[in-house]
């Protein structure tokens, strides 16, 4: 039996018991876990198939709770992609969260820097240097899934670096970053005019997505253990990663967290940095 969704953006699409399998597997959790939620889902589904199709967040938020029944660091990997939608309003914890995983793989960054083009100064989210060569970023945060960085976005970013290189940064490079996705039409624009694209998904074999976990960057808004008020705290004191956390793990004094649940928030960061 088949079964539509509704996705973030609206559309439908058939809903995918491989996929999810495949996702909360590679989450961490074990084959017997996957297969009891993925039947628990298609239960629900079958119940509401006279109604509106489940939405991709309904079917998240059920495995979510299931995996954090099970064991809190799986559910935090799982919400890899919601955690980083936490980083809030401001857009800085994702740009300085985009710093430390450039670091991660041996560029020099620095963030919110003001550059002079050839006609006007520019304000750069992350600059960075590698090889000798430098790389521009304009970050693109969105609080939501439904949204898409799009054409006019990328169109942006190509007209400053040209006037970026009409200052002097002859050889430089634009690289644009979204934590959700790009519309087809700003990667076909970008791929013809050789502007660089990172998003959640794209490009295929290094995503953001990928380079998160390869470098096991998680970010303080995946510990399941925090209130949402006590990581908004955080990032306001610039604490983006769960590896922050543990070298500074007297903030949580400052925060009125102690005792045994702060060994558990510690534990479970720890975790995630290991997994």
């Amino acid at each position: 039996m088949s079964f539509l969704i509704t996705k973030a953006d609206g559309e439908t699409e058939p809903f995918e018991s491989g996929k999810l399998t495949h996702s909360l597997v590679k989450a961490g959790a074990d084959n017997d876990v996957a297969r009891r939620i993925v039947q628990k889902i298609e239960s629900e589904l079958a119940d509401r198939k006279a109604g509106a199709p489940m939405t991709t967040h309904e079917i998240y938020a059920h495995a979510f709770q299931e995996l954090r029944s099970v064991r809190r660091p799986v559910a935090a990997r799982y919400s890899l992609k919601r955690a980083v939608l936490e980083f809030g309003p401001s857009g800085f914890p994702f740009e300085e969260y985009l710093s430390q995983l450039f670091i991660s793989e041996g560029y020099e960054t620095k963030t919110d820097q003001i550059v002079k083009g050839g006609c006007v100064e520019h304000e750069i989210d992350v600059v960075l240097t590698k090889g000798g060569e430098t790389t521009f970023v304009e970050a693109k945060f969105h609080n939501s899934l439904a949204y898409k960085s799009d054409l006019k976005v990328a169109l942006y970013v190509k007209a400053r670096m040209e006037d970026l290189v009409a200052g002097g940064f002859t050889g430089s490079h634009g690289l644009l970053v979204t934590n959700t996705k790009f519309t087809d039409v700003a990667v076909n624009y970008a791929e013809c005019q050789l502007l660089g694209l990172l998003s959640w998904d794209y490009p295929q074999g290094m995503t953001l997505h990928e380079r998160i976990e390869k470098a096991k960057l998680y970010p303080i808004t995946a510990i399941t253990s925090l209130s949402r008020r006590e990581k908004t705290a955080l990032l306001e004191a610039k604490i983006v990663l769960c590896s922050q956390l543990l070298a500074k793990t007297d903030i949580l004094d400052s925060l009125g967290i102690s005792g045994q649940r702060a060994t558990g928030i510690l534990e479970e960061a720890g975790a995630l940095c290991s997994f």
